[in-house]
């Protein structure tokens, strides 16, 4: 009987530790998600758990173009910011990580710090400082100014997820293409790139999200017609705990989720075309 408690111990307390504190961490990382979307959904006029009811009021008045002209010019704003910080991220990292890849050892190991610095840096010293640069050279903080600060802070994430896909790619499939003709830009187009798909999903969708609840660096680098959301959600909270604050956060909720969905439909069909 005792033996066959002390070969079953061992089982019980894997499944303890792993499944125990598994289903812990899971709580603890969803049950603040479903608080404030249960939260969005009171009728009544105060942010409280539980709800007084249930409405979509606030859901509503987010899109009133009275009331809330302001949160959706912010959230167009941050929007576009997200957009176009993807977009500067994929033209810099994914030449950056093919690049990587086709150094050398020592080369690489010297390159590839450099382009991750902004990983380790905290963006908030990193807005500071970038704020005192542009003042030094004559740049005021402006829409464009946050778009490049995004880049530089958040292009490193796209930049690791692509090269991690560019490490295993095959180097003959180059050659081959080059071999049957293809100039080194097709070659690029038509089947480096392709193969490099899921590292630009999935750093692109890394970038969108990041920038898009960014704070600390658009706090230094937006001017004043630059109204960010998630600055502008704060700026709710310190005036009256507005309920349309959790509304925007159910939003942005939504939003994650849809990408997270669409991005892994998108890798499962160039999974299979491949």
């Amino acid at each position: 009987m005792f033996k066959r408690i002390r070969q079953t111990l061992p089982v019980a307390l894997y499944n303890l530790v792993v499944h125990g504190f598994g289903w812990l961490a899971m709580a603890f990382l969803v049950a603040p998600i479903a608080i404030a979307l249960i939260m969005s959904l009171t009728a009544g006029q105060t942010l409280r758990f539980p709800p007084q009811g249930l409405s979509l009021r606030w859901y509503a008045a987010l899109l009133d173009p009275v009331r809330s002209a302001t949160e959706q010019t912010a959230a167009l704003n941050s929007l576009e910011i997200a957009v176009l910080a993807v977009f500067g991220s994929f033209l810099i990292a994914a030449p950056a990580a093919i690049g990587i890849t086709r150094l050398r050892r020592r080369r690489a190991l010297v390159v590839e710090p450099m382009l991750l610095a902004p990983l380790v840096l905290p963006s908030l010293v990193y807005g500071l400082a970038a704020l005192v640069v542009a003042n030094a050279i004559g740049l005021r903080p402006s829409f464009w100014l946050t778009v490049i600060g995004h880049i530089v802070v958040f292009g490193p994430l796209m930049y690791r997820a692509t090269a991690a896909i560019a490490q295993n790619l095959d180097p003959s499939l180059a050659e081959a293409s080059a071999t049957m003709g293809a100039s080194a830009f097709t070659t690029l187009r038509r089947v480096i790139l392709p193969l490099l798909v899921p590292g630009i999903m999935a750093g692109g969708f890394l970038v969108f999200i990041e920038s898009l609840d960014n704070v600390s660096v658009s706090l230094f680098l937006a001017d004043p017609k630059t109204t960010v959301l998630p600055l502008r959600m704060f700026a709710l909270i310190e005036e009256s705990l507005d309920v349309r604050v959790a509304a925007m956060s159910g939003v942005l909720i939504a939003v994650t989720l849809a990408g997270l969905v669409l991005g892994r439909r998108v890798l499962m069909v160039s999974r299979s075309q491949s």
